[in-house]
């Protein structure tokens, strides 16, 4: 079932060559090609209803993996004062920046093209890190499928928490949302050796399996 699901998504969204226009959690959303999808994807739309319900006021953030930019602009509404949206994906940074200034939140979400948060500085710089990596094992084929498979191991995710861990303010904390389908023994030791204590904040079940989002902190 979860080859089927990944065989369709892939042929008719993840590579897509088309620019699409959506609405997703009171968005709207140009999503490029190979962009993962808010609106198909449901992830990514809880994900943004939940930072609805926080007071960011005045907070830094960073929103790792940022897609079509939805989590930073969600962010941007809760309050925060600066969100830094940062993915791989050229595309991916391309869409966040142009739904950022057409949602109107250019003064307050700055874009950047990086491999997690590798370019930035071993030192304090947020408050609330987000992250909704992909959510699956196995070798990529391509960048579209980036959004969906992490490699071997989560080869492309591993670092996240140690990173995140180094740049996170004092009391700051890490909301990360992976699925029931994830290796979430793999996760839990990855979150452990990077120092943090987990607490469930989110949960979602849809379908076929439940999203989960875990608030950290560093113990």
């Amino acid at each position: 079932m979860r080859h089927i699901i990944h065989f369709f998504s892939y042929h008719l969204i993840l590579s897509r060559q088309s620019i699409r226009t959506t609405r997703a959690a009171g968005f709207r959303l140009r999503v490029r090609p190979t962009v993962f999808h808010p609106r198909f994807f449901l992830s990514s739309e809880y994900f943004a209803k939940f930072l609805d319900g926080l007071d960011l006021s005045g907070k830094s953030v960073a929103d790792i993996g940022t897609g079509s930019g939805i989590l930073a602009l969600a962010a941007a509404r809760a309050g925060a004062a600066e969100v830094l949206a940062l993915d791989i994906n050229p595309h991916a940074a391309l869409s966040a920046l142009e739904n950022a200034q057409a949602n109107g939140f250019g003064d307050r979400v700055n874009v950047a093209c990086m491999n997690l948060l590798a370019a930035l500085p071993v030192r304090p710089l947020f408050d609330v890190i987000l992250s909704s990596p992909p959510k699956h094992a196995g070798e990529p084929r391509d960048l579209a499928d980036r959004g969906w498979h992490a490699g071997p191991q989560y080869r492309d995710v591993a670092a996240l928490f140690k990173q995140a861990s180094e740049r996170l303010k004092p009391n700051g904390c890490l909301y990360v949302m992976v699925s029931s389908d994830s290796d979430l023994d793999l996760f839990g030791r990855l979150i452990d050796e990077a120092g943090f204590r987990a607490r469930l904040a989110y949960e979602r079940s849809f379908y076929i399996e439940s999203m989960i989002l875990y608030e950290l902190r560093v113990r």
